[in-house]
């Protein structure tokens, strides 16, 4: 019997651990790998949803939703496109942006919950997160794709959509570096028709993008200091470093903080009076790889 994208679904939560995904394998827990409202949490969709997809009775998913159960289901690359087919879709072509989370860096996120981390694309779109992220910077899930773009934040009048409250960046090296990896982006996935229309967008919108990219801005990304004005807790200083993960076009966005420091101790408050609980556990609602 030909297999369905139910069927698949459920052989693929079956064994996916909870460990991998930073769930404590409690003792008594009956199912050995996640349950249907983990993954729902997991892929930023409703528990109904799951169950109606596994059962066969919702078949038209969109190609966001089954991105989204990829990463949460921590597929390779040759199963994420076996999913496309199986809900009919075709999958991501050669040539344009991947949004695919390899696993071993899911897995790493997981262990690493106590850490603000954001996974962004090669056009600089947020994919997934942290829960410390979401207290930190605000809970990314309520955006939109579009608003969740870096680049266009950064150089979009008015308040940044991306961060819930205004984050300052010491010295000015963040927008050269953005729009020099815009262009290589644009060189590496000429094909990519939403990396094309938000280039395009940014040179209508943007004097200061415009004036960058025809001057043939060259920045690279260091260790930064920024400053998030938090409402709860005001100012929060931290360290940002972007790690490129090799082998695609993944980077990681951490944010640090000194240990013992005060930013430390507010940090720690918002991760405690949030519900993130230790060693990174999501709290509930969207969790560490929501990208509804």
């Amino acid at each position: 019997m030909d297999e369905t994208l139910g069927t698949a679904l459920r052989r693929w939560r079956d064994r996916l651990s909870p460990l991998d995904v930073g769930r404590p394998s409690r003792p008594g827990r009956r199912a050995a790998g996640l349950r249907r409202e983990e993954l729902a949490e997991l892929a930023g969709l409703s528990v109904d949803y799951v169950v109606r997809l596994e059962q066969g009775r919702a078949t038209s998913p969109s190609a966001q939703v089954v991105a989204s159960l990829a990463r949460a289901l921590q597929l390779g690359p040759v199963e994420r496109d076996y999913a496309y087919r199986l809900a009919g879709l075709l999958p991501p072509p050669e040539g344009t942006i991947s949004t695919h989370v390899p696993a071993g860096v899911q897995r790493m996120l997981a262990r690493l919950g106590e850490f603000p981390v954001g996974v962004f694309s090669a056009d600089w779109t947020l994919l997934s997160w942290t829960p410390s992220w979401s207290v930190l910077m605000g809970d990314p899930s309520a955006r939109t794709h579009v608003e969740r773009n870096l680049v266009r934040a950064v150089f979009t009048p008015g308040p940044s959509t991306l961060a819930a409250w205004p984050v300052l960046q010491e010295g000015d090296a963040l927008k050269p570096a953005l729009v020099a990896d815009l262009r290589t982006a644009l060189v590496d996935y000429p094909g990519d028709r939403a990396l094309v229309g938000l280039v395009g967008e940014l040179h209508s919108t943007s004097a200061e993008f415009t004036r960058l990219w025809d001057e043939g801005a060259v920045g690279r990304h260091i260790s930064a200091r920024k400053t998030i004005v938090h409402p709860q807790v005001g100012e929060v200083r931290c360290d940002c470093d972007v790690l490129t993960v090799p082998g695609c076009d993944i980077r990681l966005v951490v944010y640090t903080v000194a240990a013992g420091s005060a930013d430390a101790e507010k940090l720690e408050f918002l991760r405690v009076t949030n519900g993130v609980r230790a060693g990174g556990s999501p709290p509930a609602g969207p969790g560490l790889f929501s990208t509804p």
